[in-house]
């Protein structure tokens, strides 16, 4: 199914509007499971506690996208200090932060920019879902960057705000 398809070579316009489709258990849940093993350098592993997968396609049918989320990292020295909570409201409010724990851009995908549109839009039916599943909205996304592997430029370009280097690993 993760099989590489005709290439997509268009700009951003020409795939208007995006469709962010939610991935269930099923045929899509294999495919999403599947593209992000074949194509995402991390590979595929279960997302660890709440989650939401999506794939990506453009208004005509073509797959362009897989994301995944999941919750938050327990401590981040940047994103804690940029937030400016001591531990006990880190406490209260850790479970209202999601984590793009998976972005890929298909390999046959070449579209200039389609990576920052995708950062940009993604957050309303990320908060939408995430809202009707588990009962509370999202206030903060967050991402790491593999460097020097991977540049973060579409997060830039999708106005994230880089906020440091994490020391960790994992969920710790």
């Amino acid at each position: 199914a993760s099989d590489p398809r005709e290439p997509v070579q268009a700009s951003v316009r020409d795939l208007e509007p995006l469709v962010f489709q939610r991935v269930e258990k099923g045929p899509l849940s294999s495919l999403w499971n599947e593209l992000i093993q074949r194509y995402h350098y991390l590979g595929y592993r279960p997302l660890s506690g709440a989650q939401m997968r999506y794939l990506v396609w453009s208004a005509d049918g073509r797959l362009l996208a897989a994301l995944g989320f999941r919750a938050s990292a327990w401590q981040v020295k940047g994103r804690d200090q940029h937030i400016g909570w001591n531990h006990p409201q880190r406490v209260r409010g850790l479970h209202r932060i999601v984590n793009n724990a998976r972005f890929l851009i298909l390999p046959w995908v070449r579209c200039p920019g389609l990576a920052s549109h995708i950062l940009s839009a993604f957050p309303h039916p990320l908060r939408t879902d995430w809202t009707l599943r588990y009962g509370y909205e999202p206030v903060l996304l967050e991402s790491f960057v593999e460097v020097p592997s991977f540049s973060g430029a579409s997060y830039q370009a999708a106005n994230w705000s880089r906020l440091g280097e994490t020391r960790g690993r994992g969920k710790l």
